[in-house]
């Protein structure tokens, strides 16, 4: 029985979603037909198009779940080939996001900011000993990227998360990925002007810089003093800006 067909038949298991939350639906609903198919390791999951007809979604919702699973470190793409399973997931197992029910966004950044400095001192640590020229070229980039944007409109939100993300990336771990993957949504809060701001934690954007240049320099130690500053102001403000 040839990929392709089998590729078909399964799809018919995936039925189209409502408009709402297009993204987490999608997630749910490919995770239903991995468990519903019993797709196994190394298998191949339908193809973009067919994921796309099944469910009535854009190309641009499908990239972005598959792009959601390879950071968790379940599927992965072959140019040429297609997408695979790697681990066999289900609505309950490590794809669920972490979240948190605090009803204050104060107290939950507060909360959560406790996490990111555990989470991202030792991520540039680490990146500050692993990283290499191409890491350092893919960081250098966001981070200009981040300076322009800054720059010109005086926040910087999508492009200061890439930034982090780089140096995620540069730590060679796929853990600190999979463990933002599962808390994106309580983390990006930080870079959708809490409070209304869209000041927040713009006294925070030289350190980005500095970091960077503890990075390139092989510098832990002042990786991690300079990933505090960025966070400290943060803290301020959350607590600033919140009364």
């Amino acid at each position: 029985m040839s990929d392709q067909f089998v590729g078909s038949r399964r799809s018919t298991l995936l039925t189209p979603l409502p408009t709402h939350d297009r993204t987490r639906q999608v997630i749910d609903a490919l995770s239903d037909f991995i468990e519903k198919t019993k797709l196994k390791s190394g298998e191949r999951l339908p193809s973009e198009r067919e994921m796309m007809t099944a469910l009535s979604v854009g190309r641009s919702t499908i990239r972005e779940v598959v792009t959601h699973f390879q950071a968790l470190g379940v599927m992965e793409t072959r140019k040429g080939s297609g997408t695979y399973l790697l681990k066999p997931v289900s609505k309950t197992t490590l794809h669920m996001p972490l979240s948190m029910d605090t009803p204050h966004l104060r107290d939950a950044l507060l909360q959560t900011l406790e996490v990111r400095r555990g989470i991202e001192c030792e991520a540039g640590m680490v990146a500050a000993r692993k990283r290499t020229d191409e890491d350092l070229a893919v960081i250098e980039a966001r981070l200009d990227e981040m300076e322009r944007v800054h720059i010109a409109k005086g926040t910087s939100g999508p492009e200061d998360l890439a930034f982090h993300l780089a140096i995620y990336d540069a730590t060679h771990n796929p853990l600190f990925k999979q463990l933002l993957e599962q808390m994106r949504g309580t983390f990006e809060r930080f870079w959708t002007h809490p409070f209304e701001r869209q000041d927040f934690a713009r006294r925070s954007f030289p350190f980005h810089r500095t970091l960077f240049d503890a990075i390139v320099s092989r510098d832990p130690e002042a990786a991690r003093v300079e990933t505090l500053r960025i966070l400290d102001v943060v803290e301020e403000d959350i607590k600033e800006m919140s009364k």
